[in-house]
Formats: structure tokens, C-alpha cells, sequence
């Protein structure tokens, strides 16, 4: 057992006093109790080991150490370096233990992913390799028992005396001391039961439900193995320190008359000090019986009087008590008062003594300053200059001396102290990564329980699209009841954060750039779509977030500068992480467009002073501008007036351009990102002049033409069938198409896939939207095929891109599955497509001249 005697820290106000305890470790709970002496059943208090740590201080004195708790902090002192260091070390010792015993968090049994098992089976493994190397390492060699000091010779041995029997006592705990009190009297609780005594021990015992067992282990009987061993070995203490002839012949033996007889005086003092605190405990309860008995009394007349008269004679009697003992105390109260007042001018009229003592104690100090100057002067000049400076040598060497041991003594305790914190710090560390251990299986059966939430709630909505398609063939009743679950499910998220304060699996109402993760659609059916769209992303993200997303974060982390290579491709492909796009799409427009100097103010004044004829449609066309975004929702919003000078800057420095409708999106999706508006300008400058080719945004859209010709030829080659459906229900995909390819599939992708693919935009061309758009198809081929009628065919196309919910398997398709895709296959088939329409074109204005002379030479 670990257990001894400690002095305690006891702060009362601005009183700080040592008080004797006696200490003893449960490990059962990890909680080190302490009484006022070993002999005493009742704790005082407890401090819980679990969650503490120690540590010791040279400056605060030699044996002083700290046991520091979430709620409080125990300074404790020990009679020795050596007790000290050995009860750090044992408690170090306990709290690992039983933290070790604790068991570990469970894994989600019914979360069917394999790399989350996988996962944890090698961290698991990883901490116990860590744990079995640095078990090895021994910071503080382990300090040897003083018995003297602890176990159960130390409860054998006098408490440590204090200054005044009453100082030893606990005011905060009087009812826990007359506990140990009555019950040190009395000898045991079954004896004092037999007294019919009133006071109660029950609420102090370990096992209150079964008093057999409790009879038991006060007897000390050897059969029942969990009976509670303190009462024997503190009864044997208690008769070790008796006294008496009783003591054991081995300590008699070992110890010689004169010893015998100052441990009898030491006994006898210590008796006499006991008395003394139980006489004035008795008094006490002395007191507190006669004021019990005189009640009683009162209340025996009261309910032994035969008539009313009587009885309302005593109440008068016991009013009149009252009113004299209000008065007296309102008479108290105000002397009480008045004391209060002579007091604070006592106070003051002290202060002002202490004050005045103060300034003749300095005069005092200055005047015999001086004396002692002029005596010093004067004994220099009396004595011999030989020997006054060999007596200063001496006392600067025996001084420097005593500093020298001064040090050594310190540069030990720091070592001692240095060793035991290292101690410290590594078992914290071991204890800290069992809980980050715990707290990485939490996060990960949080993610899979979010993702198998989403899941379950996209599956309920698609059951409700279902039957909403279905409400025409049922029956009133029925067709209300589907119309009011879809409109309580679309408004789940709202009632849930106003009732909860958070959700669990929310979706979140905007995105990081501001993009509605549910747009809010005039039409129901799509309305359910987009929420289903959401939460099956979110789900994907949730379960790919461990696996993909963070080893991605972890390699962009590690990218330093940024120049080109097939490794940074690769990277951009995959997706640039939010805390990162801002910097790489800035990089990937810095080389290819020179930022001229002023250049964009310059434009800026140019557009002020000047109206453009593009104004007026640019000005129609903001409000239409990602109406979807909270950015641009409202005309007042901050990011509108700076779409309107970037827009008016590049048709200034584009005239052949000017402006052309799908620029102003262009723009605003770079405005998002970038946040500064001249890099915005520069980027849409990158993407009309760089990236896209030639006449893709002239008055003919001549370009943007050819490539739904060249975009037909690869659909036709690379999803064969999908393309002669098509054709037999004479569907012409340009019209669905041709948008995709004007704005980069703003407004037709949702924001997280849209970002990804104008991160591969942006740094490799036009080639990533052919692959996308040929990705987009074959992600959802099956359903398009499984479709008969060319009206429905068009009604799925409209807003078949919401149905697409898993990201990296877009991406997989458009840059795994569709190669070969050669930039100069891309090149030819726009070169052979050009030369044709504009044949065609040219064809066109002959026509059309033809026609024009035909009906002049008709005449009106």
C-alpha cells in the first residue's frame, strides 16, 4: 500500500499554513485520500490521479511538490528529499497503471470500409512499437523505500506534532471529524451501534448495500477475499501507538531503556494532545444536547397541555422569545455597526502610526548608515593596510566559498528536478498519444456515420422523387401526403439547426466561395435533384477524405515554388485544394500574360471618361450573372461593381471583341477565386486570348461552331453507341452542348467539380473541356440509352449534369478512360472542320446575294 504522512498546503484567505494529513492511495479509482491521522475511518478529501500532473520546484523548498489537477492545484510536502522523489515516482507509476487498464474505444462495428480498419490496424501498431522502444529509456533511476517515511510502519509512528492541538484540525470538513472522532472513541461502528449512538457512518463506506459484508471486513474475517483491508491494518497502527505494555516484544527488544522512555514521554504528549481536542469537542456537543433537551421540553409541554388556553399561552411565551431575541439581535447588529466604525478610524489612525514608524525607522536606518561609514572610515584609518586587505581576502574567499557550495547544492536539485521532469514529460506524451489514438477513431467513425447518413437521407429523397413522378395515379390523399414529405424534407437542415444548434451531416447552405449548395430552382422535381446531388457529394467527400483528399493536401503542402512539370499536372488534374488555388491560378496566368504596369487603371479611366457601346449590355447582363451565388444574388452585392469594371476593362482593351455574352460568368468565376480584381481581369485576358482560339467569342462565334463539329466527331469515336442513339432520334447535342464550351461549364457542373475542372483549364486548354464534356456523357450513358423518346431525351439533357455525384470518377473518366487524346488530332479535325463551314458559309452568302438580286430584278 501507498501510504504516509504529507504536510498539505491549506490556504484560508490570505493565511497560508502547513497541516499534518495522512495520505493513502486507492487504486481502485486512482484517487490519493488523505485523513487528519492514520487512525481515522472517514477521508477529508481526495485527489484524482487520473488526469494530474506533478511536479517539483526547487524554489519552493526541499520535499515541496505539486500534484496539478484540471479543477485544482495540491502542494504537498514530504520530510524528505528522498520521500519526495519516491512518492512522485509511485504516483507516476499508479496513474500509468490504471490508465493502462482503462479500455480502449471500440471501432464502428457496422462501417463496412476497408482501408478504415487497415488504417488503424497500422497506427495501432506503430504506438505499441513506439511505447515498447521508449519503456526502455529510464530518465530517473528508481529512488529506494524509506520506510520511515511510508507504508505501515509510518502508521505506527507519533503523527507529526503541530504548534496547537486545534491547528491539525479541519474546519471545513467538523462533521467528517466528529466521525473519526466518535469512532476512534468507540473502537468500531458495531460496538457503537450497540449504544443506540444517533450519529450514522453508513454514507461513508465503500459497500453500504450489504452490511454482512460490511460486519465482515470490520472483523477481519479471512474468507471474504474483497472485504476492504484498511480497517485491520489501521486498528493494528492504532494499538501499535498505544502505548501500553501491549506493544510487540521484536520492537522491545530492539530498543534500549532510555529510547523506551522517550517514546512513552513522545506517546503521553501526543495522548494529552487528543484529550485536549476531545474535551473541547464534548463541550461542544455539550452545548449543542442542552439546547437540544431544552427544545425538547418546550415541545413536551406544548403537547401535554390539556386545553387550547395552555397551548396558545406557550406560542405567546415563544413569540415573546422571539421578539426580545430580534430585538437583541437588531441591537447587536447595530453595535456591531458601530464597532465596524471605530474599527475602520482604529484602522486608519494605524495606518497613519505605521506610517510615521516608517519614516523614523529610514531616518533611523540613514543615521546609522552614516555611523557605521564613519566607523569603517575610521577603523581604516587606525589599523595597518597589510593586514585590513589579507582580512578582506580571507572573507571574500570564505564567502566565495560558501557560494560555491550554495551552487553545487543547486546544480543537484536541478539535475533531480531536470531527471523527474523529464520523467514526466515522457509519460504525459505516451498517455497523450493513447488519446489522439482514441480521438483518430472518433473522427473516423464520425466521418463514416456522416457519410452513411447521407446516403441514407439521398436514398429517401430519390424514393420521394419516385413517387413524386408518380402522383398523378394516386390519390388525393396520398399524392398531399408525398407533396408535404418532399417539402418537409427540403426544409430539414433549417428546422434541425434551429432546434439542435448543429447537425451532424449538415450541408451547408453555401459553399467556401459562396456557390448554393442547393439552388433554389423554380421547379420541385429539380429542387429534390439538387439536394440529392448535394449529399451524395457530400457523402463521396466524407468517405475520400481519409484516403484521397488528405494525402492530395499533404502533397500540395510539400510543392515549394511552382514551375511545370508532369508531377504538377498531375496535381492539378487530381484537383488543387481551396487554401491553394488562389496561389497556383495566379502563378498559371503570370506566365502567360505579362502583367503590363498601370495597364488596368489605365483602362479603368479610359472607361469612365468614355462610354463603351458594350455598356448597356453589360449592364443587362449582371443581374443574370451566377444568380446561384450569394457574391452576385443581389445588385448591391460587394462583388458586382467589380465585374462591372472588369468587364468594361477588357472591352477597352479588346476592341475587335468589345464584350460577348458567357464573359461576364468567365469573369466571375475568376473574381471568386482570385478576389482581386485586376487579377481577375488578367485571367479572363489568359482564357479569351490564350487558352481559347481565335473568333471563339467574335459577333460569328465562328470557332465555338467548329468545335461542336470536332466535339460530334469525338463522341462519335469514342461512345459509338450513345452517338447512333442520337442519331436515330435525330437528337443534335450542340444545343445542350455549345453553352458547356462558351463559359467552361459554369452554371451546368456544380462548384466542387467545376473548380477542378477549370483547375486543369486553366494550365493545360481547350482540350480539358473536350475531355470533360465526352466524360460527362459516358458517366451517365446507361440512362440515355435506357431512354425511347426524343422529347424525353431532351427534358434529361437539360439537367442531366445534376446527377452527377462522385467527382474523382468524372475525373478518372475524362483522363484515364478516354485516351489517347492528342492535341494534334484536336489541332487537324478544327483545321478540316473550319475550312468546311466556312465553305458553307461562303456557300450561304452567295445564296443569299442571288436571292437579293432575284428580288430586285422582280421589281416592288
Amino acid at each position: 500500500k501507498l501510504c504516509g504522512y504529507l504536510n498539505k498546503l491549506g490556504i484560508k484567505g490570505p493565511i497560508k499554513t502547513w497541516k499534518s494529513r495522512w495520505f493513502f492511495y486507492d487504486e481502485n479509482k486512482c484517487h490519493l485520500l488523505y485523513y487528519r491521522t492514520a487512525q481515522d475511518i472517514n477521508p477529508l478529501g481526495s485527489v484524482d490521479l487520473s488526469n494530474a500532473s506533478f511536479d517539483c520546484k526547487v524554489e519552493n523548498g526541499e520535499g515541496v511538490f505539486e500534484i496539478r489537477t484540471p479543477s485544482r492545484v495540491f502542494t504537498l510536502k514530504a520530510i524528505s528529499k528522498q520521500a519526495m522523489m519516491y512518492w512522485l515516482q509511485q504516483l507516476q507509476v499508479r496513474r500509468w497503471e490504471f490508465c493502462n487498464t482503462q479500455s480502449r474505444f471500440p471501432l464502428h462495428e457496422g462501417a463496412k470500409v476497408q482501408w478504415n480498419s487497415v488504417l488503424l490496424t497500422c497506427f495501432c501498431v506503430l504506438v505499441c512499437f513506439y511505447i515498447d522502444v521508449v519503456d526502455n529509456e529510464d530518465f530517473l533511476p528508481p529512488v529506494k523505500t524509506p520506510t520511515e517515511a511510508v507504508g505501515l510502519k509510518a502508521a505506527s509512528l507519533p503523527a507529526p506534532q503541530t504548534p496547537t492541538a486545534l491547528q491539525n484540525i479541519s474546519l471545513k470538513h467538523p462533521w467528517t471529524e466528529i466521525q473519526n472522532t466518535v469512532y476512534n472513541i468507540c473502537g468500531s461502528k458495531q460496538l457503537w451501534g450497540k449504544n443506540g449512538n444517533v450519529f450514522s457512518f453508513s454514507e461513508f463506506q465503500e459497500h453500504p448495500e450489504n452490511p454482512d459484508e460490511e460486519q465482515e471486513a470490520e472483523e477481519g474475517t479471512p474468507e471474504d477475499g474483497r472485504m476492504e483491508p484498511r480497517l485491520n491494518w489501521v486498528r493494528k497502527a492504532r494499538w501499535m501507538n498505544s502505548g501500553f505494555p501491549g506493544l510487540p516484544e521484536e520492537l522491545s527488544r530492539e530498543r534500549n531503556p532510555m529510547d523506551k522512555v522517550s517514546v512513552l514521554q513522545q506517546q503521553i504528549l501526543t495522548l494529552a494532545e487528543e484529550v485536549k481536542s476531545q474535551k473541547e469537542l464534548v463541550k461542544l456537543l455539550h452545548k449543542a444536547l442542552e439546547a437540544a433537551q431544552q427544545e425538547k421540553r418546550v415541545s413536551s409541554m406544548y403537547i401535554t397541555a390539556a386545553e387550547d388556553k395552555d397551548r396558545l399561552e406557550l406560542v405567546r411565551h415563544k413569540v415573546r422569545q422571539i421578539a426580545d431575541l430580534t430585538g437583541r439581535l437588531e441591537a447587536l447588529e447595530q453595535e456591531k455597526k458601530e464597532l465596524e466604525q471605530i474599527l475602520t478610524l482604529r484602522d486608519s489612525h494605524i495606518q497613519e502610526l505605521k506610517e510615521h514608524v516608517q519614516l523614523l525607522m529610514e531616518k533611523n536606518h540613514a543615521k546609522q548608515e552614516v555611523i557605521m561609514a564613519l566607523t569603517e572610515q575610521m577603523a581604516r584609518e587606525l589599523s595597518d593596510p597589510l593586514q585590513e586587505a589579507n582580512t578582506i581576502t580571507a572573507e571574500t574567499l570564505y564567502k566565495q566559498q560558501e557560494e560555491i557550495e550554495h551552487l553545487k547544492d543547486d546544480i543537484d536539485a536541478y539535475k533531480t528536478q531536470n531527471q523527474f521532469l523529464n520523467s514526466e514529460i515522457h509519460q504525459v506524451t505516451r498517455l497523450w498519444t493513447s488519446v489522439a489514438e482514441n480521438e483518430k477513431a472518433l473522427l473516423m467513425k464520425c466521418a463514416c456515420l456522416q457519410a452513411r447518413n447521407c446516403q441514407m437521407e439521398s436514398k429517401y429523397l430519390t424514393v420521394l422523387r419516385k413517387l413524386q413522378e408518380a402522383v398523378p395515379g394516386l390519390p388525393s390523399s396520398h399524392a398531399e401526403l408525398v407533396r408535404n414529405l418532399i417539402q418537409e424534407a427540403l426544409q430539414w437542415e433549417v428546422k434541425e439547426e434551429a432546434e439542435e444548434g448543429f447537425n451532424l451531416n449538415t450541408v451547408s447552405e453555401y459553399d467556401e466561395y459562396g456557390f448554393m449548395t442547393v439552388p433554389d430552382y423554380e421547379v420541385e422535381d429539380w429542387k429534390l435533384l439538387a439536394k440529392i446531388q448535394a449529399l451524395e457529394i457530400k457523402s463521396n467527400n466524407l468517405r475520400s477524405q481519409e484516403v484521397v483528399e488528405k494525402p492530395l493536401r499533404d502533397r500540395w503542402n510539400s510543392v515549394g515554388e511552382l514551375s511545370p512539370s508532369a508531377e504538377l499536372k498531375s496535381l492539378i488534374r487530381s484537383g488543387i485544394p481551396v487554401e491553394h488555388r488562389q496561389r497556383v491560378w495566379r502563378w498559371i496566368v503570370s506566365r502567360h500574360c505579362s502583367h503590363l504596369p498601370d495597364h488596368y487603371q489605365r483602362l479603368l479611366r479610359q472607361s469612365q471618361s468614355t462610354e463603351h457601346p458594350a455598356c448597356r449590355q453589360i449592364e443587362l447582363d449582371l443581374p443574370r450573372t451566377l444568380t446561384n451565388n450569394k457574391h452576385f444574388s443581389s445588385p448591391t452585392s460587394q462583388l458586382v461593381p467589380k465585374l462591372r469594371r472588369v468587364l468594361l476593362a477588357f472591352s477597352w482593351h479588346n476592341p475587335a471583341i468589345g464584350y460577348c455574352q458567357g464573359l461576364n460568368r468567365l469573369a466571375a468565376v475568376a473574381l471568386l477565386v482570385l478576389e482581386d480584381e485586376e487579377s481577375a481581369f488578367w485571367c479572363l485576358v489568359h482564357i479569351v486570348e490564350n487558352l481559347m482560339p481565335a473568333d471563339y467569342y467574335s459577333d460569328t462565334l465562328i470557332t465555338s461552331q467548329v468545335d461542336q463539329r470536332v466535339f460530334k466527331d469525338f463522341l462519335s469515336e469514342k461512345l459509338p453507341r450513345l452517338m447512333a442513339h442520337f442519331e436515330q432520334y435525330r437528337i443534335d447535342v450542340s444545343l445542350i452542348t455549345f453553352n458547356w464550351f462558351l463559359v467552361a461549364f459554369v452554371d451546368s457542373l456544380v462548384s466542387d467539380i467545376l473548380l477542378r475542372v477549370w483547375d486543369a483549364f486553366l494550365y493545360e486548354g481547350t482540350k480539358v473541356i473536350f475531355r470533360y464534356a465526352l466524360a460527362i456523357f459516358k458517366y451517365n450513358e446507361e440512362e440515355i440509352l435506357r431512354i425511347h423518346d426524343s422529347v424525353e431525351i431532351y427534358q434529361y439533357l437539360r439537367f442531366f449534369t445534376r446527377m452527377i455525384m462522385d467527382g474523382r470518377k468524372l475525373m478518372n473518366i475524362a483522363f484515364n478512360d478516354l485516351n489517347p487524346f492528342p492535341m494534334k488530332l484536336l489541332r487537324n479535325r478544327r483545321s478540316m472542320h473550319r475550312e468546311e463551314l466556312e465553305a458553307e458559309l461562303c456557300e450561304l452568302e452567295q445564296i443569299k446575294a442571288a436571292y437579293v438580286k432575284e428580288k430586285a430584278e422582280q421589281g416592288p
